[in-house]
This record gives structure tokens, C-alpha cells and sequence, in this order.
């Protein structure tokens, strides 16, 4: 971690999910304190537990000591407070990508959290300026979006609204780039930003050819990876990405652009009624074992 009189010594991570227990990892990592905040107990303790096998693997690996992963975990605490953010410099959502969900979550940060406190969102594709103005503090509000997993890709989307501060827009990048070590890209406040804006369209296009019968999904992902030299095929990435999440992000999309190519197939829709949401539910476009 790069010392510097600016950086951020404790931040709040609301969500133990696969995105906000990766932000906690990398953010203590990096010798942030960090206090999560989950919904119950039973997901308090999936979110630490995760973090713990995280490490765990990385010792064993030979990446870390075991003194330094009990470091990292002594600077992780998981509460069901939010209250105990209030003397947090700088909170990070990572809720389901649920815009009034968010929007509620904000009004209620506002309330709660230091007013010099930097309110951040790890949304995917909701305008960062739907939710500043749900608070009374709209230029410390802004979008540090994560991609998953997090301990393991680099790169962070800074996204500015247009009441972000010039202050906050530098904390915020100091301390994705120069505390968390991570590629920070810049982004307008659009839907989608710069990744999914180029991504969802992509995945929704493949989604809509298996979905004609125009070809199976194996020879799909097969042709993006071994044709294009992508790492996975775009229904494998749906899996991954999860696809209520992958819908959620093409609403948002749809909603601000009104073009054709970001609105959902029926298909996906079905799938995600169905709970067949990829990877973390055992089954999407392909099986996974739990």
C-alpha cells in the first residue's frame, strides 16, 4: 500500500456477497480497517467464511504468511449494524443491483455516517446520480465498481456524477489506485458505464442466438473462445456474471438508452423467474456443482 496524509483508514462494506466480501479482503489486505455490514447472521458469517478460505488459499499458495492472513483478518469485523459505520471515512455498497434497494440504502447512510464521509456505490449500471440525490451530501457521492472476482481482477471503474466533488473524485481514485493497487478507468455517468455498456449487448446477442436455435450454446462460447481468444464464451460469462444480475444491468441499460440491443431476451427473463441464475445457483445455461 502507498502512504500518503490522504489515505483512507477505515471504510464500510455493506453486502458479505462474492463482490463485497472480495472488497473487504482487498481493502484489508491493503491494511484498511474494515467493518461489513450484513442482513442476518447466517450471511454474516457466509461472508466472513468466504474471505477466511480466500486467504486460506492464498497461504497455501505460499502468497502470504500465515501472520499476514490473520492480519488481514483481524482488520475485517462483520455486524448487522449500521450504525457501527458512523465513524467510517468512506462506505462502499454492494447490495443487489436493485435501484430502489440502493436508493433507500443511500437515504439511510446519509443519516447515519459522518458528513465528511464518502458514500460509494459498487453498482454495474445504475446512475451514480440516482443515488447522490437521495442524500443531502451529493458531491461525495460516487461509483467505484468493482468486477468480480475481486481479489483477483485489477480493474476498478471510477464513475463521477455531476455533483461528485473534485476532492472526492481524487480520494476515490487514490485509494482504488494507490491503496488497493488496482487500474482504475474513468467513466461518465451513464448506464452501464464503460465495461457493461459494451459487455451486456454482447451477452444479450448470444443469449438471443441460442434462444433462436441458430446454434447450440457449447458452439457459441466455443467460437468466442477459441475464434476470439476470449477467456470464456459470452453463456459461460452470463453463469459467472449471474443472470438476474445480468438482466438487472440490461433493465437499467433499456431503461436510460431505449435501443433494442440492451433490451432482455425472453429467455434470460424465464431463466431468472425460474431462480437458474448460473454459477451460484447450480444452473444457468450450463450445471455447476455446489
Amino acid at each position: 500500500m502507498e502512504q500518503g496524509p490522504n489515505n483512507i483508514e477505515r471504510i464500510g462494506v455493506i453486502g458479505a456477497g462474492l463482490m463485497g466480501s472480495g472488497i473487504a479482503e482487498v481493502a484489508a489486505k491493503a491494511g484498511v480497517d474494515v467493518c461489513v455490514v450484513e442482513a442476518s447472521p447466517v450471511a454474516a458469517e457466509t461472508g466472513l467464511n468466504r474471505i477466511q478460505k480466500s486467504i486460506d488459499r492464498a497461504v497455501n499458495k505460499s502468497k502470504m504468511t500465515e501472520d499476514e492472513g490473520a492480519g488481514v483478518m483481524s482488520r475485517i469485523s462483520v455486524t448487522e449494524d449500521l450504525d457501527s459505520l458512523g465513524d467510517r471515512q468512506m462506505v462502499i455498497e454492494a447490495v443487489v443491483e436493485d435501484e430502489q434497494i440502493k436508493v433507500d440504502l443511500f437515504r439511510r447512510l446519509d443519516e447515519l455516517v459522518s458528513p465528511d464521509a464518502i458514500l460509494a456505490s459498487n453498482t454495474s449500471s445504475i446512475p451514480i446520480m440516482k443515488l447522490a440525490m437521495a442524500t443531502s451530501r451529493p458531491e461525495k457521492v460516487v461509483g467505484i465498481h468493482f468486477f468480480n472476482p475481486v481479489p483477483v481482477l485489477d480493474l476498478v471503474e471510477l464513475v463521477i456524477s455531476l455533483h461528485t466533488s473534485p476532492e472526492t473524485h481524487e480520494v476515490a481514485r487514490s485509494f482504488s489506485a494507490n491503496q488497493l493497487g488496482k487500474s482504475v478507468i474513468e467513466s461518465q455517468d451513464r448506464a452501464g458505464f464503460i465495461v457493461n455498456a459494451l459487455l451486456i449487448p454482447y451477452v444479450l446477442s448470444a443469449i438471443r442466438m441460442f434462444e433462436s436455435g441458430f446454434a447450440s450454446k457449447e458452439d457459441i462460447d466455443q467460437g468466442m473462445v477459441v475464434g476470439c481468444a476470449h477467456p470464456m464464451g459470452p453463456l459461460a460469462l452470463a453463469d459467472l456474471i449471474g443472470l438476474d444480475t445480468t438482466m438487472a444491468v440490461a433493465e437499467s441499460l433499456y431503461e436510460e438508452f431505449r435501443e433494442q440491443l440492451y433490451a432482455p431476451p425472453p429467455l434470460l427473463a424465464r431463466m431468472v423467474d425460474a431462480g437458474l441464475l448460473g454459477r451460484k445457483a447450480g444452473r444457468g445455461f450450463y450445471e455447476y456443482s455446489r
